[in-house]
């Protein structure tokens, strides 16, 4: 399986709820068909402690415009992701982000 990492940055939402953590995979997992699956999230180093939430899929390359167009269509909590979200992707197995490709915003 391959990676996909939305880094959240608290200071860029309207509403940092944490539960955001579980409401936005579920979400992708839903919308997806599962072809997108949650692989848990993680604090990350960084001022205001953003939060990275991992997935994973077949294919991060086919598969990471499916999240950009979906956060760009749903509000989250009271949060437009669209604005303020991040996608990496990588070719590994749950990579760390230091080792994944931003492909959003670019």
């Amino acid at each position: 399986m391959e990676t996909i990492v939305i880094k959240l940055n608290p200071e860029l939402l309207e509403n940092p709820d944490l539960d955001l953590r579980y409401t936005v995979p579920d979400r992708i997992e839903e919308l997806s068909d599962k072809k997108i699956m949650d692989n848990g999230y993680d604090y990350l180093e960084g001022q205001n402690n953003p939060i990275g939430i991992w997935m994973k899929t077949e294919s991060a390359e086919q598969n990471y415009q499916f999240i950009i167009d979906m956060l760009k269509k749903e509000m989250f909590l009271e949060n437009d992701l669209s604005k303020s979200a991040e996608i990496y992707i990588s070719k590994s197995d749950c990579d760390e982000l230091e080792n994944c490709k931003k492909v959003y915003p670019l």
